[in-house]
């Protein structure tokens, strides 16, 4: 066996074994790195070096704004006025509280970029109000974790920000763009499969349409969807970067949260300032360590052997295509999102180009199968935290799933065969 071969096996063998033992992933990302850069022989101050230089990246600043913008949002009482707008545009229909949850998440997905925050937030709330109205507990949490996955699609997200940069620049304004329809799609599916289950089931409808409720809740609720104009129009259009445009609605939200909506005390401000920094060291760990694992990747040509894998396979673009959302999918059964993107973006990212699709197409089609994963188990976080929000074993609520499973892997092949479906917005703004 050559150095090549014996270095691949420790960094692979090594990283599986540790996430099988549940070490935390930034510790199994460093130490499988550390074995590797061992059997090769080469020096381990260059770890330090890699690990510098995967977070020095005036694009990844955006990452701690986004953050910082979603948690105050999250936290300023704005969770409620998107409910109450929700309700006004579909609580009428049969279901109601199930298309409001969704519909609801959708609009929170556009502030917080976050399927956990929208989860917690949205959750506490609505899964107790739909038990009471007569809805199956394990139902409403089941459209509640599946519908919180909007939110990763709909920007802004901080994880299409991480993605752009694992990507080698890929427009970070595009991705925000791309993201507008699937995420819509994903919400017309889902609202589908829980329209079948409602009639079936005989769950209530909410009050009738009123256009005068609307237009008095759109006016509610127009300052915290400001945010998200603020963003998507000033990369789109140019006017500042995405690092910028972060940074101006970090302003903005705490503006909104403290002064208009008033939902938020400076107490408060600190609070939450407090869980980004949480947060964010997560983050960046994650990067700064899947740097030094991305680069042993690189130099092995893992990248090159993974394409010869897969190619040798078959040579059929649609086969080669399945596979790889096939990968995605049992990956975030075993990690989470930012790793997986960090990850597998250097290796899988070539192949997809090889067979004709866009990288801003790729990075959404990562998205969406990282968002599955996050309701799988045995590792899916936002499957946990509905679980603790609703306070129900977890099995039930995966068996409750399982109808929604289906809904958003027909939306996932879908935008994997559909490339119009994620480049028509990116193709018009062009």
């Amino acid at each position: 066996m050559t150095v090549n071969s014996t270095a691949i096996a420790v960094l692979l063998i090594s990283f599986f074994v540790m996430i099988l033992l549940r070490f935390p992933i930034a510790y199994a990302v460093a130490l499988s790195s550390i074995f590797c850069l061992i059997a090769e022989g080469n020096n381990l101050s260059t770890l330090c070096q890699f690990m510098v230089k995967g977070i020095s990246s005036f694009s990844l600043m955006a990452v701690p704004f986004f953050i910082t913008m979603g948690v105050l949002m999250g936290s300023g009482g704005i969770s409620e006025k998107l409910i109450a707008l929700a309700d006004a545009c579909v609580g009428w229909m049969t279901g109601g509280m199930a298309m409001v949850n969704i519909v609801a998440s959708y609009f929170f997905g556009g502030i917080s970029g976050s399927a956990s925050a929208d989860t917690a937030s949205l959750g506490s709330i609505l899964i107790p109000m739909m038990a009471e109205q007569g809805y199956d507990k394990d139902f409403s949490t089941a459209v509640t974790i599946t519908s919180s996955c909007e939110g990763l699609l709909v920007p802004p997200s901080h994880n299409m920000v991480i993605y752009a940069m694992s990507a080698g620049g890929v427009s970070v304004g595009a991705l925000f763009l791309a993201g507008y329809i699937p995420g819509a799609l994903l919400a017309i599916s889902l609202m589908i499969g829980s329209y079948i289950i409602s009639k079936k089931r005989n769950y209530p409808k909410g009050s009738k349409f009123s256009f005068k409720a609307l237009l008095k809740q759109l006016s509610i609720s127009i300052w915290a969807l400001a945010a998200i104009i603020i963003v998507v129009v000033g990369v789109v259009g140019g006017a500042f970067t995405a690092t910028e445009s972060a940074a101006i609605a970090v302003i903005y939200s705490l503006i909104v949260s403290v002064f208009i909506y008033k939902g938020m005390d400076w107490k408060g401000v600190w609070k939450a300032l407090d869980e980004c920094v949480n947060t964010l060291s997560i983050v960046l760990i994650l990067i700064s360590t899947s740097a030094v694992f991305g680069n042993c990747l690189t130099r092995l040509h893992v990248p090159d052997l993974a394409a010869r894998a897969i190619t040798g396979i078959s040579t059929n673009p649609y086969v080669i295509a399945l596979l790889i959302d096939l990968i995605l999918l049992v990956l975030g059964c075993i990690m989470d999102m930012a790793p997986i993107i960090l990850i597998a973006t250097p290796i899988l990212l070539p192949i997809a180009t090889s067979i004709g699709i866009d990288p801003v197409q790729f990075g959404i089609i990562m998205v969406l199968n990282c968002g599955i994963g996050l309701l799988t188990p045995p590792v899916g976080a936002v499957l946990f935290i509905g679980s603790a929000v609703a306070k129900l074993p977890m099995e039930k609520v995966v068996k409750a799933t399982l109808p929604f499973y289906l809904c958003m892997i027909v939306v996932l092949i879908l935008i994997t065969f559909i490339p119009g479906i994620s480049m028509f917005l990116p193709n018009l703004m062009r």
